[in-house]
């Protein structure tokens, strides 16, 4: 058996059993680079893939491939791809003339509509010439059962330099590379390790119960298919003494089934103008972000004329990971629910009670356990654990029952001093993330060098006029 098998956590599995034919489960980046920076001023994919071979001894999750257990007796495992074959993961394609944002915007969204190949290292990278800004755009796409927002961010790190110039690089950490005639493991071996694992669900469920249990009501989209859990949850809470707020999803059009297609709107705000906003108001930066996201999506439910008389349920992800968990990839989050305040149509009314509840917020996450959202997983039997995921998302768009969350909105800072890729400047970084049947709607930012760089994935069918969220941005932080 080889010695590089390394198993998937519960976590990192449900990102894989999320997937079916309409829905996918990878994340991803838009970098926008100016190749006049770069030696000879050329970026192009022969200049990537040069870049990832210096660097792949960094990156071991760039060579993994996925081992399925058979008959899902246990969760996956991540083999070394001894066949691995770089020229499949980086592509290389043009806009046709004049390559506008839109263009740009249609393009992303076509690919990020594809799933990955299971049978190979689940990533792929993309060069996009023909910007009609000039630049070059590089568009990666990468499972999230590989990574969340803070390892992702170390693997960027790996690929991005302080100078045009590059850098000396640390070396590869001793599984950095395929050992030698590793080779995939059998289905024998594989069910073998299955059959092995199959005492230790009993006992990872035992482990989880005095920390999941109680707190039922923070993991609302698996406690909600395990039919009393949740009531059992409030009374473990009545006897401790405490009760979490019941936050309740109105049902919105993003809500629905998902179609197999998307929409992606991308583009910049100036940081500048968000930390004037929070001094002028006694908040945060992501106060701002926050109530910016509800303005924007209240104007669109507005149009749409859908918009509820209560406050909507944002997903918002936390990391967990520790320093010691750097460098160890895979999914250390949770993922927290606050309310976002479409229904106040003050925008300083509205920042002040994001504000508030944003807070409260921070006070729960501090209470609760940092496996919380791991622990709750092994509620379910990794041989049930794809068909839970498949029910779970019926029942959020069935009518049945309210959706846990109604969109989710991540705001992930980063460094505010130029990068380079492959001597190329990065301009801008915008993130390309997950929707799923039930929550049709993803608005993800991430601060770099003075300015905010938005990413909005929607349903194509749901939201076909998502870009329109773009400029109301722009307009809320205005009225702040």
């Amino acid at each position: 058996m080889p010695e590089t098998l390394r198993q998937l956590t519960s976590l990192d599995a449900q990102f894989l059993a999320l997937e079916s034919p309409r829905q996918t489960g990878h994340v991803g980046g838009l970098a926008i680079v100016d190749q006049t920076t770069a030696p000879e001023g050329r970026f192009d994919a022969e200049t990537v893939k040069a870049l990832l071979r210096e660097r792949l001894p960094l990156l071991p999750p760039f060579r993994w491939r996925l081992a399925e257990v058979p008959l899902g007796l246990d969760y996956p495992y991540w083999v070394d791809d001894t066949d691995f074959d770089l020229d499949f993961h980086v592509r290389e394609l043009a806009l046709p003339a004049p390559g506008s944002d839109a263009q740009l915007a249609e393009q992303v969204a076509r690919i990020a509509s594809r799933p990955l190949d299971r049978a190979r290292p689940l990533w792929e990278l993309y060069v996009i010439h023909g910007l009609e800004s000039g630049h070059t755009a590089m568009l990666t796409k990468i499972h999230h059962a590989v990574i969340d927002g803070m390892s992702g961010a170390e693997i960027m790190g790996l690929l991005l330099d302080l100078s045009a110039d590059g850098r000396e690089l640390p070396p590869a950490a001793a599984n950095g590379a395929a050992r030698e005639g590793a080779g995939r493991p059998t289905e024998l071996e594989m069910l073998g390790r299955g059959l092995l694992g199959l005492p230790r669900y009993p006992m990872r469920l035992l482990r989880a119960l005095p920390t999941a249990l109680p707190n039922a009501d923070e993991v609302p989209a698996i406690f909600g298919a395990i039919p009393g859990a949740r009531r059992f949850g409030r009374a473990a809470q009545a006897l401790r003494g405490r009760r979490s707020p019941a936050l309740v999803a109105p049902r919105t059009t993003f809500n629905g089934r998902l179609s197999p297609h998307r929409r992606f709107a991308f583009g910049q705000l100036e940081l500048e103008a968000v930390k004037d906003a929070k001094n002028r108001h006694g908040c945060t930066v992501n106060d701002v972000v926050v109530s910016m996201c509800a303005g924007a999506v209240r104007r669109w439910l507005l149009e749409h004329d859908e918009l509820p008389d209560e406050p909507l349920v944002a997903q918002i992800p936390v990391s967990v990971r520790t320093d010691e968990q750097i460098g160890t990839f895979g999914n250390r989050i949770m993922l927290m629910s606050a309310p976002l305040f479409c229904d106040e149509p003050d925008p300083v009314a509205r920042l002040q009670l994001t504000h508030d509840a944003m807070g409260d917020m921070k006070e729960r996450h501090k209470a609760l356990p940092a496996d919380l959202l791991q622990d709750a997983n092994h509620f379910i039997p990794p041989a049930v654990f794809s068909r839970a995921a498949r029910l779970t998302f019926r029942l959020a768009t069935s009518g049945a029952t309210r959706p846990a969350w109604n969109l989710v909105i991540s705001n992930v800072p980063g460094p505010q001093f130029p990068l380079y890729c492959a001597g190329a400047r990065l301009v801008a970084n915008h993130p390309v993330s997950v929707i799923t049947d039930g929550m049709g709607l993803n608005i993800t930012v991430m601060s770099y060098c003075g300015r905010l760089d938005f990413g909005i994935v929607a349903d194509r069918d749901q939201m076909p006029d998502v870009d329109r969220l773009m400029a109301w941005l722009g307009e809320e932080l205005d009225a702040l």
